[in-house]
């Protein structure tokens, strides 16, 4: 009997390193297979927070370089220089027209209330960008227009009758607004248009 108890015993001790070594290899993989899934979801996040970074700081900068662009842009003046058409000479286009406000000037004539009313268009080189030089022009048009009234305004009525003295008053306004617009450069504004040239 002292023999099967020791049987049963010697049997015990055989079958629990068995099992701690069954236990030991269950333990292990699963182990390994932890750290693998912590260590592929820890890369996976990381790359998401990285990609959301980027893609955050590129909205940003979007949003914050458009806006002073704009507002540079428009604290911006143009400049004469700064006009010249891109391209070849081939490809420039035609030239191009702007025109002015009308205005109105009392005429250098004593004793009498006349006046003269007159609506110009600028014949523009076609070096000259359309785009930038309507900008351009626009900034201008009080200053032409200044000048264009002051000008009027110390003609007579003999001064501006007739076809000759018509086409006189063009050459000057040319001259002057080529001068105003242009100092020292080539002049840019071509011919001086008549939309209207009325005397009451």
């Amino acid at each position: 009997m002292a023999d099967d108890t020791k049987k049963t015993d010697d049997a015990a001790k055989k079958e629990e390193p068995k099992a701690e070594n069954k236990n030991e290899k269950a333990g292990g993989s699963s182990g390994i297979l932890s750290w693998i899934i912590i260590a592929v979801i820890v890369v996976v996040c990381a790359g998401a927070g990285f990609g959301l970074e980027k893609l955050l700081a590129g909205s940003r900068k979007h949003e914050t370089a458009d806006p002073n662009k704009a507002a540079h842009k428009a604290a911006e003046p143009v400049k004469a220089e700064n006009l010249k058409a891109e391209g070849s000479a081939l490809e420039a286009p035609k030239a191009w027209y702007f025109d002015l406000d009308p205005v109105v000037a009392n005429l250098d004539e004593p004793g009498v209330t006349r006046y003269i009313r007159a609506t110009l268009t600028l014949e523009v080189d076609q070096e000259i960008d359309k785009k930038k030089g309507e900008e351009f022009l626009k900034e201008q048009k009080p200053i032409l227009t200044n000048w264009l009234a002051i000008y009027l305004a110390g003609l007579s009525l003999d001064d501006i009758r007739g076809n000759k003295n018509h086409m006189r008053i063009q050459s000057q306004i040319l001259d002057a607004f080529n001068e105003k617009l242009f100092p020292g450069a080539k002049p840019q504004i071509k011919h001086i248009l008549f939309k209207e040239f009325a005397v009451q």
